[in-house]
């Protein structure tokens, strides 16, 4: 659900903030779907907030954020669970993500069925 390549402005924001992950990230490639799935209803995204919370919206699913950022094997890494809405029906889930450069990746397990995965590129906006 996330990913990659920094506007200039979120890079020096980014850097001051005690959050690395602080920020719009825009999604641009999901393992499971299609980017005209993702920017179904608008363009893809995960938001990290100040306060450990956030949002998301791509397709037809939107959810909130509950996010902590840790740092694992001297790597800045964001865990969070989220609630939200699949077209409308109730889901949640929880899921993680890292840094890779400029780039956002991660995974997300959707409660119970569906596990989705970013394994490239999105853009903090």
């Amino acid at each position: 659900m996330i990913g990659s390549v920094a506007t200039s402005n979120m890079t020096k924001r980014a850097k001051k903030s005690s959050n690395p992950f602080s920020g719009r990230w825009r999604i641009v490639e999901m393992e499971q779907w299609d980017r005209e799935f993702i920017d179904l209803e608008g363009p893809g995204y995960i938001r990290f907030s100040r306060g450990g919370n956030g949002e998301f919206h791509f397709g037809a699913v939107h959810g909130e954020l509950d996010c902590r950022v840790e740092k694992l094997r001297g790597q800045h890494r964001v865990e969070f669970s989220w609630l939200g809405n699949d077209e409308m029906d109730p889901i949640s889930g929880r899921g993680w993500a890292v840094l890779r450069g400029d780039e956002l990746h991660g995974s997300s397990l959707f409660s119970p069925w569906r596990r989705f995965v970013v394994s490239s590129n999105s853009v903090a906006i």
